[in-house]
């Protein structure tokens, strides 16, 4: 639930006038030839950028969906003490308020990296000609291109000033099948599967598949992520460790390609784009407009356990972080069980996990050596909040009524009036919401390690005394069931991910931090501190892992030698394929395939 708990202390539960002033204002000369110079995209102020007449004509072309772009916090950088600021604030702790505002992003920044920055303007699509209009227009005029769908990118690849957004919130159609045949895939058995719009967020995806098909799709567990980014990353959730990875369900999907064709890629058409778009990155080979993915059983009951033990001495805390994972090994690590325990450096353990397809008996039951383990040392151990541990329908799990009801606290709702009931998020998630990064490291850890327990647990330990060291053992693929793992490695995540027992996150950051908006600047002599800390802490988990491996959807904007941590040995079948289908490096990112040829920001080819 929740997903992706890097800041410290963060609470945890289971139309444009037909030529608008913005374009009127710019250059109007005619575009110069380009000359033998290296390539170099155009900004607002260069000779070569569009003209008012040829915006118009995009605007035409996407039926006056031609939008600009401003900051949503540009109440506060006009007026930082004004009443509309303060409400401005107060609308940036809803992760829907920001989703609906096409210059937002659910980040702030990270410091020395990216700051959230509007784009110069963007298309808001409503069907794929409107992609296709707005990569043309982007590509035949030099123009940087971005392309957002939830906004939740750590990397901030989701904006960049000066660039022409792709903004797919409004491909919203989700379609169940029961039997559903990829295109030209004639004699392969139908599957039982989802197709998702680039707009869907993952609780709406679960709404359909789950709550009202009651069918399961592996998605993301903050709600409020959108399902293409996630995919084309990997694709990491709560029940991971029993369905696998969400980029291994991926049967077919429609992208726009930097020559502005939408084409449909599946295992029999563009069969190797298929295969880069289950894990080699978003916004890299093109736009993807649509998503099928296969949906599976599900089981007759989802449940979590939480609790916090506290260790009176250093001493014994050593010993508690080594009985937990002996104990983790022996009774967790399966495809039952996933999320997090948390070992931090005032000598908590936390605990928060989840469980598929187990009742409560069962679960309970794996829990008492633990508990017992805790209970028998009372000179050494406390148990601040005692280990707990229910089921409930798995039907429920997404289910945001039956949550009012039952369990109020565990999710929040979209307060604006007249908000859709479904705009919810998990309460654990909250302090995401506008957050400033200060430092991210994660980390994939073998299951190897549990050969030399002690060595395991005292690097773990070591770690946490600079800073707390998160264990998210859904984001390892070693205990899942064979099926599982065999569909990772079709896709080109770092085979690292398939002997990983869990993915070690060590990051902080402060909530509602925004550059350029008075008194609410980020801190950024702590936030330097803190990333120090960081990468002290995760040098000393990398130091027991002889080919350190990163997850690109939530690790480091400095990874080094992300080409290698993120795809290991499948990289450069990637940059083959990068090469195929945007030759031109059309599709920036920060850390994408290709992505070492451009300068920084992505506007000057450098290689």
């Amino acid at each position: 639930m929740n997903r992706r708990k890097f800041l410290k202390h963060a609470a945890a539960i289971p139309v444009l006038p037909a030529l608008s002033p913005l374009f009127a204002k710019l250059n109007l000369e005619t575009p110069k030839a380009v000359s033998s110079k290296p390539f170099r995209r155009v900004r607002p102020a260069d000779p070569d950028w569009p003209s008012p007449e040829q915006w118009a004509r995009l605007r035409e072309q996407v039926g006056g969906r031609l939008i600009p772009v401003t900051s949503p916090l540009a109440p506060c950088k006009d007026a930082p003490g004004s009443a509309a600021c303060a409400a401005r604030l107060e609308d940036m702790k809803n992760p829907w308020f920001i989703a609906d505002e096409v210059g937002g992003t659910q980040l702030a920044g990270w410091q020395d990296a990216w700051t959230s920055s509007p784009s110069f303007c963007a298309v808001e699509a409503q069907k794929t000609e409107d992609v296709v209009a707005a990569v043309n227009f982007a590509r035949d005029n030099r123009l940087r291109l971005v392309v957002k769908g939830g906004g939740h990118s750590y990397l901030g690849t989701s904006n960049a000033p000066d660039s022409l957004l792709v903004w797919t919130k409004d491909l919203r159609r989700i379609a169940v099948h029961d039997d559903f045949v990829p295109q030209g895939c004639a004699g392969t058995p139908p599957r039982k599967a989802v197709s998702l719009g680039a707009g869907v967020r993952w609780v709406q995806a679960y709404d359909a598949v789950t709550t009202r098909a009651g069918r399961y799709v592996q998605g993301g567990g903050c709600c409020s992520v959108g399902v293409v980014g996630l995919v084309c990353g990997g694709g990491f959730g709560s029940f991971s460790k029993h369905f696998g990875m969400a980029a291994a369900s991926l049967l077919e999907a429609e992208v726009v390609t930097a020559d502005g064709k939408a084409l449909v890629a599946n295992a029999c058409t563009h069969p190797n784009l298929f295969w880069a778009l289950k894990g080699g990155g978003g916004g890299t080979f093109g736009v993807v407009t649509r998503m099928t993915l296969a949906t599976h059983d599900l089981p007759e009951f989802f449940g979590g356990a939480s609790g916090k033990i506290q260790a009176k001495s250093d001493r014994a805390y050593r010993r508690l972080v080594g009985e937990f994972l002996r104990f983790y090994e022996k009774a967790l690590f399966n495809p039952h069980w996933g999320e997090q325990a948390i070992v931090g450096p005032d000598n908590t353990l936390q605990l928060h996990m989840v469980f598929a397809d187990l009742t409560d008996d069962q679960a309970e039951a794996a829990w008492n050596p633990f508990r017992k383990f805790v209970a028998g040392s009372p000179d050494d151990f406390t148990a601040v909040e005692p280990i707990r541990v229910g089921t409930m329908p798995a039907r429920r799990w997404w289910d945001y009524d039956w949550r009012a009801q039952h369990t109020p606290d565990a999710m929040k709702f979209d307060p604006r009036p007249g908000a859709p009931g479904g705009n919810v998020w998990w309460s654990g998630n909250s302090g995401e919401v506008n957050a400033f990064i200060h430092g991210y490291e994660s980390l994939w850890m073998p299951a190897s390690l549990f050969r030399d327990p002690d060595r395991l647990a005292d690097t773990v330990y070591e770690g946490s005394r600079r800073f707390e060291v998160q264990l998210h053992f859904n984001k390892g693929l070693a205990g899942a069931p064979a099926g599982a793992i065999a569909a990772a490695r079709d896709t080109p995540v770092n085979p690292a991910v398939l002997d990983a027992f869990t993915l070690v996150i060590i990051a902080t950051g402060a909530p509602h931090a925004n550059p350029g908006v008075a008194g609410h600047e980020p801190d950024a002599a702590k936030a330097r501190a803190d990333a120090g800390s960081i990468t002290v802490a995760m040098e000393k988990l990398r130091a027991v892992v002889p080919e350190a491996a990163s997850y690109s959807n939530e690790s480091n904007y400095f990874e080094r030698g992300f080409q290698k941590s993120y795809w290991g040995t499948n990289h450069p079948r990637l940059a083959d394929i990068k090469k195929k289908y945007d030759p031109d490096g059309l599709f920036f990112v920060h850390n994408g395939i290709g992505s070492e040829d451009w300068s920084k920001d992505g506007f000057e080819r450098v290689g």
